[in-house]
């Protein structure tokens, strides 16, 4: 089963961030994942925050680049789900 991932809401309610930038990828199409490993790196103007792999399985593309500005449910990749 393919797994979209989208960018998260970033902070807390209190301090929400609606974007940032792709500072860099964790891992490259073809890796296989836990769920919990780090998939990328968003930086915003106050802080850096990691993007988790959503469920176990294979990074099967890439859709945003490293430098690339995204906005809080943008797509960044897709999964191949394990099992």
């Amino acid at each position: 089963m393919r797994i979209e991932v989208r960018l998260p809401d970033l902070g807390d309610e209190d301090d929400a961030v609606q974007g940032g930038v792709v500072a860099i990828w964790s891992a490259q199409p073809g890796d296989t994942l836990e769920a919990g490993d780090d998939l990328l790196e968003v930086t915003t103007d106050k802080a850096a925050f990691v993007v988790p792999c959503p469920v176990s399985g294979t990074l099967i593309e890439q859709c945003v680049s490293e430098g690339d500005r995204v906005s809080v449910g943008d797509l960044l990749g897709v999964l191949e789900a394990a099992g």
